[in-house]
């Protein structure tokens, strides 16, 4: 809804996203709006959501340039999202500083040593979920697009296993919109409780993983080199949730978009298109992030209808109405796997280029080649009724992605029962 100070209201629940993107762009190129209670613009269109993101006049230190920031995060549900102290809230040298020391976990040397480990893990799910009894509705998100994730960035940061479920869980709640102050404030206690955890264990037994190498980092003080326990502790909560949450909704969407339009998944087939293909028109049609809080005006910036963005006052970068600007993409609402233009800012752009980029789009290739090939007759379970979003402004997936896997009266070769009515003890995905 729009107010009479026409600031657009965003719905915490991501219900009618598409709708609320139109109206975004219908807006202009930046539309003020209303996030849980904290005024913001949403800039929508893509050359100036470009420019702005790799402009030294915006900054993501809310701390040094949002005259609001004592105020808001005392207050609102969303502050863990502008008070971490990591790369992801850095600015200048400070950001150059952090992100140095983790870009080597995303060098492009520990990406390829990785993948071993990731087709493992694709494999091990894949034959759990063949596992399951003929006929039997399989929820995708729950089965392959949550574990996935969590075990391949488990494996890189060293969480261990029995600790995953716990972490997902709490993740789960940095992205929820719907959640009170009161109710984000406690989950946000308790994953820094296991935050505090895995630090103390790795302290105690470091291993080849990022934890421990950022622990190292934090006790090497030489020449302000090192991390503070806040940076250490935030650093390791931007990883884990970047990388677990984003990814789990690629494959969800790319396996929804799949299903939903089967002459796309017929140009694979076909040779026509792959799943490289797939992957990036998923991130450009639905991104995994669809608004992303926040960043702050440095100084005045005028905008080309004539208003200006104050110094001081919030930016929320809305990849996704961006990505289906009809100014960018011709037909940009229809899904394309042979799209030419394979431009997109889901993993944003600029200096807070996502590091991992690289590693979640080899997930989702993983996951759905191992998918489509295994379950050639894969479905959705209703393929009439819309799937409800995930509850967030932010996050962007549907809660359940029911699928049936075979049609009716076949059933994967290699799932089959080793004694009659025994059911094979299912492969657990691990690091």
């Amino acid at each position: 809804m729009t107010t009479q100070q026409s600031v657009l209201v965003l719905d915490p629940s991501g219900a009618g996203h598409h709708a609320e993107h139109r109206a975004l762009r219908e807006g202009g190129a930046a539309t003020r709006v209303d996030v849980l209670g904290v005024q913001a613009w949403s800039v929508s269109d893509p050359a100036l959501l470009k420019h702005l993101l790799t402009s030294p006049d915006v900054s993501k230190d809310g701390r040094a340039h949002w005259p609001a920031f004592g105020e808001v995060v005392a207050t609102w549900p969303l502050a863990l999202w502008v008070a971490v102290e990591n790369m992801f809230t850095a600015y200048g040298a400070n950001h150059r500083k952090l992100r140095r020391l983790v870009a080597p976990a995303f060098s492009a040397r520990r990406i390829v040593a990785i993948q071993p480990a990731v087709e493992e893990i694709v494999t091990r799910l894949v034959d759990r979920i063949a596992d399951l009894p003929a006929g039997e509705t399989v929820d995708l998100r729950q089965e392959l697009a949550y574990p996935l994730p969590i075990a391949v960035i488990g494996h890189l940061m060293g969480v261990p296993e029995e600790r995953r479920e716990r972490f997902r869980a709490l993740v789960d709640g940095v992205f929820d919109t719907t959640l009170s102050q009161a109710e984000a404030q406690t989950n946000t206690a308790r994953l820094y409780e296991v935050l505090d955890q895995l630090i103390a264990a790795k302290r105690e037994s470091p291993g080849d993983d990022m934890t421990s190498l950022l622990i190292t980092a934090r006790d090497d003080e030489e020449d302000g080199a090192g991390l503070s326990p806040e940076e250490l502790r935030d650093t390791l909560l931007l990883m884990i949730s970047a990388g677990y949450e984003t990814t789990v909704n690629v494959i969800d969407q790319a396996v929804h978009t799949l299903l939903t339009r089967p002459d796309q998944l017929a140009l694979v087939r076909k040779g026509e298109a792959d799943w490289d293909d797939v992957v990036e028109e998923t991130l450009r049609h639905e991104p995994a992030v669809k608004h992303l809080p926040l960043r702050y005006a440095v100084t005045d910036i005028p905008l080309p209808d004539g208003r200006t963005i104050a110094r001081g006052e919030a930016i929320l970068a809305s990849y996704a109405a961006a990505n289906r600007h009809p100014d960018w993409h011709e037909d940009a609402d229809t899904f394309d796997a042979t799209r030419t233009v394979k431009e997109h800012l889901a993993f944003g752009h600029g200096v807070h280029f996502c590091l991992g980029a690289p590693l979640a789009r080899m997930e989702v290739v993983l996951a759905l080649r191992s998918l489509f090939d295994r379950f050639p007759d894969i479905r959705l379970a209703d393929p009439e009724r819309d799937l409800p979003p995930v509850p967030s402004l932010i996050s962007n997936g549907h809660q359940r992605l029911p699928v049936l896997l075979h049609a009716a009266g076949r059933r994967d070769r290699r799932a089959a029962d080793p004694v009659p009515g025994q059911r094979r003890q299912p492969n657990m995905p691990g690091s």
